[in-house]
């Protein structure tokens, strides 16, 4: 299975005013960091400009940058791609893609055909989306999963110190537990440890 040179997705949330200054800061606590760029219901441009911003923070630090669904965007600055549950499939994307494609993984019926790693969740009920009515996974659940996939698995939704090391995952994803953290570079650091 690939080895991944981080082991922890920061998941941008641009309802936070301050998010590229936090995003800088988490990046601080050096190599093992990834960013995702996600802004659902952003106009293209906003997007864009979104995701040139974050393109320069991750460059500074020399951090992968994925984007959510935008093949276009991740082509344009030679970034990683997030495939979503609505959007491309990564087998789709690979055979024109040199970058990183990333998928979400909900169940068994999920398509990993050509991603190198997947996000697998909901694992604990997650705090940024609280109307969300599906059954976490759970560690064992995520666990099932996790074995059952071609790519390295990371665990997203619900995730923070208290539960990242308890389960067998290649990584972490998370949003609230780095971003809105006292401290995201402590907080990011300790969940880059804690998901080796």
């Amino acid at each position: 299975m690939k080895q991944l040179p981080f082991s922890l997705i920061v998941i941008t949330d641009w309802a936070l005013n301050d998010l590229l200054a936090r995003v800088e800061a988490a990046l601080q606590a050096g190599p093992g960091m990834a960013v995702q760029h996600r802004h659902p219901g952003a106009t293209d441009r906003l997007f864009f400009e979104e995701a040139l911003a974050l393109d320069r923070v991750c460059r500074a630090a020399n951090a992968p940058l994925f984007i959510n669904s935008r093949l276009d965007v991740a082509l344009a600055l030679n970034a990683n791609l997030h495939c979503t549950s609505r959007s491309l499939r990564p087998s789709d994307v690979r055979p024109r893609f040199g970058g990183l494609i990333s998928c979400v993984v909900h169940d068994e019926s999920a398509s990993t055909d050509g991603a190198d790693l997947a996000l697998v969740s909901p694992v604990f009920r997650p705090g940024s989306k609280p109307n969300d009515t599906r059954a976490p996974l759970g560690v064992e659940g995520f666990e099932r999963l996790a074995r059952a996939l071609p790519c390295p698995a990371f665990a997203l939704g619900g995730v923070d110190m208290t539960n990242a090391g308890s389960m067998k995952a290649a990584g972490v994803a998370v949003i609230s537990a780095v971003l809105q953290a006292e401290d995201p570079k402590q907080a990011a650091a300790q969940l880059i440890t804690s998901s080796r």
